[in-house]
């Protein structure tokens, strides 16, 4: 069975490339595999920030400067080291997050492949391209493609892999420098495949990172940057577009989701609730595209449910570094909770729990419910 190797000493190591200015409070990092604090990260200010933009600046210029096929070179050899380290990512990862190894090393092939696409398209979508000119014969127009300067990234903790480096790629590959607001329970992964890159051969300094909370942090990173990228709920996404709009700077918003999933009356009941349990059961359903509403034509309705919920049933459960388990922990105590709440409302509002529903430790039961009422909270 393997077992996670990462100690302090490494944790440590990797947190010396934070961007801190002086001393710090820290903010306990918290493993959910058994819910108690593993380690800390120091807890950034706009001071942090502010040098960090600044350093990415000075980089940026040269970076930019080169061909860009040099640049694509770097990408290239980053999904080499992805999976010549993923076993240590993996571990750190899992630590961080409490999900599956198969969940974690999802993340890994999702930005390998990302990595490979765009050391392989980028250059030609760089292209400089001809237009029509307004006075055809008498004048010509190109459209040249410019990097933005320096790119803010606010990361979330479910996917700590993907989402700290995938939309980060192209980004560099445009001759941009990069600063990162990681999630403060999974740091450290960032921290990691940020390292890699630098392995891969690109300039330390391009590619900053600030620990720390959203409200100090993230908040500071918008108004410094030159483009920001959030991904997380609805509600801080509304907050980063409102502060981007006032510093007049573009933004990319990748925000949660209310996903149905439909089986229509010609549909394989059993085929169908295979591709339910896909859709709903990744990462401990703590993904924003996965499915949270089933809708179920009534003439399917009573096999589907059958198969679903001997499907669900057959989920393994479990913690640890191995692979095998299906589905992993919930990342945190106020994941957990929520959960239940959501698992108790719906009992109130008349659904019937039809496999699951209990707490085990740190996580909770699968659970699958029934019977909805339309008073039923939303998620």
């Amino acid at each position: 069975m393997h077992t996670s190797r990462v100690g302090e000493d490494r944790l440590e190591s990797l947190r010396e490339a934070l961007v801190v200015t002086g001393e710090r409070e820290r903010l306990d990092v918290i493993a959910p595999f058994h819910g108690a604090p593993f380690t800390s990260i120091p807890a950034g200010t706009a001071a942090d920030v502010e040098v960090a933009v600044e350093r990415a600046e000075a980089a940026q210029a040269s970076w930019a400067g080169r061909p860009v096929t040099e640049r694509a070179a770097v990408l290239e050899r980053y999904a080499d080291r992805m999976l010549d380290a993923q076993d240590e990512l993996l571990d750190i990862a899992q630590l961080e997050t409490g999900k599956t190894r198969r969940d974690a090393f999802e993340e890994v092939l999702d930005v390998v492949q990302t990595a490979t696409h765009y050391a392989d398209a980028g250059p030609e979508l760089l292209e400089s391209e001809r237009r029509s000119g307004a006075m055809p014969g008498l004048t010509k127009a190109t459209v040249h493609q410019r990097p933005k300067g320096v790119a803010g990234f606010i990361a979330p903790w479910n996917y700590p892999v993907t989402l700290s480096v995938s939309d980060a790629l192209p980004a560099l590959l445009a001759g941009n420098a990069v600063v990162l607001k990681p999630a403060e329970e999974t740091t450290h992964t960032a921290l990691l495949a940020r390292q890699l890159l630098v392995d891969a051969g690109l300039p330390p300094a391009l590619f900053q990172v600030v620990s720390g909370t959203g409200e100090r942090v993230g908040a500071e990173l918008v108004d410094r940057v030159d483009y920001v990228c959030f991904t997380g709920s609805t509600a801080a996404g509304r907050r980063v577009a409102e502060r981007a709009g006032r510093a007049l700077i573009d933004c990319s918003l990748e925000l949660g989701g209310k996903n149905p999933l439909l089986v229509l009356d010609d549909a394989d009941p059993e085929k169908a609730a295979r591709g339910a349990i896909r859709a709903c059961f990744p990462n401990a359903g703590q993904l924003c595209i996965s499915a949270e509403r089933l809708y179920i034509h009534e003439s399917v309705y009573d096999a589907f449910r059958d198969a679903f919920v001997a499907e669900t049933r057959a989920l393994d459960l479990g913690t640890g570094f191995a692979y095998g388990p299906d589905v992993g922990s919930l990342q945190s105590a106020a994941q957990l909770e929520k959960t239940e709440r959501h698992v108790a409302d719906a009992v109130e509002t008349g659904a019937d729990v039809l496999v699951g529903g209990g707490i085990d430790r740190t996580w909770a039961r699968t659970s699958t419910n029934r019977r909805c009422s339309k008073t039923s909270r939303p998620r």
